[in-house]
């Protein structure tokens, strides 16, 4: 078995009940995306400034470069949702909205939905067994998609 699909399969015992997976289908990319949101709110040194990077596209690439060691397919849809996770975050700074305390409400509203929907399954998050679940979760998402669109992952 390849480790990806070790890991979904893992990843996918916590999360049969359709309440919690409706819940996580919405909440897992929103806390992708308001995580990075977060980590671009952290202010970078003068000489990076230069390059117009935060530390959200610094940590992104070994970030990418761990989905793409799982799966080409599932590489490649994280990098869509990476890339347009930092156009709505271009999109919130230009409406002059504070980036770091919309990413920090929401990021605080998906994990409680989170929590709650592994309540009503009766089995504890993923992430406490092993921190890697936390990017499992976005590959788990992704896998549902890919499936429909009939790309083997």
């Amino acid at each position: 078995m390849r480790k990806i699909e070790y890991l979904l399969n893992e990843y996918g015992e916590s999360h049969q009940n359709k309440t919690n997976i409706f819940i996580h289908a919405v909440a897992v990319p929103v806390i992708y995306f308001v995580t990075l949101g977060l980590i671009s709110a952290i202010p970078t040194p003068e000489f990076v400034d230069f390059f117009d990077v935060t530390w959200a596209h610094i940590i992104a690439i070994p970030i990418l470069y761990y989905y793409f060691l799982l799966s080409g397919p599932i590489g490649a849809a994280m990098t869509l949702l990476t890339a347009a996770s930092f156009v709505f975050i271009e999109l919130l700074e230009r409406m002059n909205i504070s980036v770091w305390q919309f990413s920090l409400a929401l990021f605080v509203v998906m994990w409680i939905l989170q929590f709650i929907g592994h309540n009503i399954e009766g089995k504890r998050p993923s992430f406490l067994k092993d921190l890697q679940f936390l990017l499992v979760g976005p590959a788990w998402w992704w896998v549902h998609w890919l499936k429909r669109m009939n790309i083997h992952y």
